[in-house]
């Protein structure tokens, strides 16, 4: 189906200053570290980081830490932006849950009970930091007697850190034991995480008090995939607003020749 008015929008397209995107999480360094290497040579961008207004110029990174952060570490001045909003149906905020997977059970306790300010208490508790279930029992709440979001965050932060170096470490939409068992067999827990609200999200960007990589789960109807976006337009020195201008013009001539198609369905990719 092509783009038009009568199915979706056309996605919301801008090249901003790189400063004024506030990431809400922690960069996942396993994957940022290969993507460096691909992007200080790509010829085009092709997946751009999602991102939400905040106060002023400012714009919240729903999606696309990773590529924020090797932008960042290659330093460009400006980043090519979908623009989404909260308060629309075309976003979702959801949660992923960790699967903890090829390592020693006692060493993963162990280590999670040597986190400082951090507690394991048994059974599950829906407003601590996170839930911890053993595959065979038992669950865990992770707790922290810290009131102050940001020690909270760091803590929750700290526990994902123990895990994500030392084992591998899965994420999943699923939080069904009996589904996930069977399909990951060296899985020896799984991590439950709370359902954040917007509102949270934004909090974190701008009080910089990071979630842990991969927990939030942004969902937008109408994402922007495989632009192939020429990254020399990004890389120049022309000033942003004729960077825009250049956008805008790249995107007219797309919807002219049919070169943009909108599906709705939902869909499974096997080329990640």
């Amino acid at each position: 189906m092509i783009a038009n008015p009568t199915s979706a929008p056309p996605p919301k397209l801008r090249i901003v200053p790189l400063g004024a995107v506030l990431p809400h999480e922690k960069s996942d360094l396993q994957r940022s570290e290969p993507l460096i290497r691909r992007l200080r040579t790509a010829e085009f961008f092709t997946n751009p980081p999602v991102v939400a207004r905040a106060d002023g110029d400012q714009y919240v990174l729903m999606d696309g830490a990773n590529r924020y952060h090797s932008l960042k570490h290659l330093g460009f001045e400006h980043i090519l932006v979908q623009i989404a909003d909260y308060e629309t149906e075309f976003v979702e905020l959801g949660v992923w849950q960790h699967i903890v997977s090829d390592w020693n059970r006692a060493d993963f306790l162990r280590r999670l009970r040597r986190i400082d300010g951090v507690q394991l208490r048994d059974g599950g508790d829906d407003k601590a930091l996170a839930r911890i279930q053993l595959r065979a029992g038992p669950t865990y709440s992770v707790e922290s007697a810290a009131a102050d979001i940001s020690q909270r965050r760091a803590a929750l932060r700290q526990v994902v850190d123990v895990y994500h170096q030392q084992a591998v470490l899965y994420r999943t939409a699923l939080s069904d034991p009996a589904q996930i068992w069977p399909l990951y067999p060296a899985g020896l827990a799984l991590v439950i995480f709370p359902t954040y609200q917007p509102s949270a999200i934004i909090a974190a960007a701008l009080n910089r008090a990071y979630l842990p990589p991969g927990i939030s789960r942004h969902i937008i109807h109408g994402r922007a995939l495989r632009l192939n976006y020429p990254m020399s337009r990004l890389r120049g020195d022309l000033p942003l607003e004729q960077k825009n201008d250049q956008l805008r013009q790249w995107m007219r001539q797309k919807l002219a020749e049919r070169g943009l198609r909108y599906y709705a369905e939902a869909t499974y990719q096997f080329d990640e």
